[in-house]
């Protein structure tokens, strides 16, 4: 067994540009994106409430990408789309480093937004192509480490630029983002794609998306899988500050060691759960969220001194279910989606992911002014909603849910 395989790592020969254009993306997203809305008080003078409503707004315009992304996405190429994001949040973030005035702001935002929209949409489908036979499941999970690893070394610089005060910090923050998606931009322009997944993609029409019930029921499945895995981020730091008795510097450290976790341990995951039925796998992550949330919750009912060990050993469970789901359920999306129209299939898919941004802030605010524990116990219910869902798809789902080697 080489080393490679006992990794759970791919063929990645030719595909350096990839790994490398991933890993500078996120690593320049990781270190401005933690600072854009500081950026608009700080730096652009917009009040705070002012900044929050512009980021929304170009939010919610974006929405419609990925259905945009679904009708070019099999005619011109993922590749060609996901270069196409990356000039674009470039020029976006050129424009935040010399732009003050709020609506060119907004411009900048709305096209950042788009193109991160855009990015999620094609990526997916440009994993797929370069992937050699057998090998989707591992570059799923490669793609998602480096990622994760570039986006925590740049959120660690983030935080040394934010402490050193004043203007500049932001400043440098959106020109090194803006260089990184240049760079990453021209890196994935010398990847070469072989085409005969796109002819085989074109040869007849494509089937209608609305009316394949199973996949569209699988992306609301996923839609509350996905809630759980943006909750962990969306929630702890209010739970921690507002409802339990420990330091608040616990927030940085837990959301730092599931980053470590990402970064490190998906194709390894992956190579463990690729011959298994990945509904199988999702099935276990989302059991798995649902007993997350109650060890959340019941956080409130235990002896203080047991309230930080309690707290490790529930970010250990929820870090255990987000490497299961994180690269197995866009795996399953690509299996089960047609090869006419694979790549609308796979930009449609994102909407679950979409759908759960938008809903988990006020999901949890709602649920957590009623009762602290309300949250992480309604997303144990819908964790379980999710995997009673699954368990039922996985009877009509066609069998390449399996992966074959």
């Amino acid at each position: 067994m080489s080393a490679f395989t006992s990794l759970g790592l791919p063929n990645t020969r030719g595909r350096a540009p990839l790994l490398v254009g991933l890993a500078i993306d996120s690593f320049g997203g990781g270190c401005a994106g933690p600072l854009l809305l500081l950026f608009f008080v700080r730096v652009a003078d917009i009040p705070l409430g002012t900044a929050g409503l512009v980021l929304t707004l170009a939010t919610l315009f974006s929405i419609a990408v990925p259905a945009a992304v679904g009708v070019a996405i099999d005619r011109v190429g993922a590749r060609n789309l996901v270069v196409g994001a990356q000039f674009a949040q470039g020029l976006a973030f050129t424009g935040f480093f010399f732009g003050r005035s709020l609506w060119l702001l907004f411009l900048c935002a709305l096209v950042t937004m788009c193109g991160q929209r855009a990015f999620w949409s094609a990526i997916f489908s440009l994993l797929s192509d370069v992937a050699d036979e057998g090998d989707r499941d591992r570059w799923f999970g490669l793609g998602g480490m480096m990622q994760a690893g570039g986006w925590g070394l740049g959120a660690l610089v983030a935080g040394v630029l934010l402490a050193a005060g004043g203007t500049t910090p932001f400043l440098i923050a959106m020109a090194v983002n803006a260089v990184t998606f240049y760079l990453a931009g021209l890196l994935l322009l010398r990847l070469r794609i072989s085409h005969h997944k796109w002819a085989a993609r074109e040869s007849g029409p494509a089937p209608l998306l609305r009316k394949d019930k199973p996949f569209l029921v699988l992306i609301g499945a996923n839609t509350l899988l996905a809630l759980c895995t943006m909750l962990f981020g969306t929630g702890l730091p209010v739970y921690v500050a507002e409802a339990l008795p420990v330091a608040k510097w616990w927030v940085g450290v837990l959301l730092a060691a599931v980053s470590v976790v990402l970064g490190t341990g998906q194709t390894l995951v992956v190579r463990h759960t690729e011959k298994r039925r990945r509904t199988n796998v999702l099935i276990v992550a989302g059991v798995t969220w649902a007993v997350w949330g109650v060890l959340m919750a019941s956080l409130l009912h235990v002896p203080t001194a047991l309230v930080v060990p309690g707290l490790i050993l529930a970010t250990a469970v929820f870090a255990f279910a987000d490497v299961l789901h994180a690269a197995t359920s866009n795996a399953l999306a690509a299996a089960v989606a047609p090869t006419v129209g694979h790549g609308k299939y796979l930009s449609y898919w994102q909407y679950s992911f979409t759908f759960a941004s938008v809903l988990v802030p006020g999901f949890f605010a709602q649920l957590f002014e009623i009762r602290h524990e309300f949250p992480w116990l309604g997303m144990s219910a819908l964790a379980l909603l999710a995997v009673a869902t699954i368990f039922t798809l996985d009877r009509v789902l066609p069998h390449s849910t399996t992966q074959r080697r």
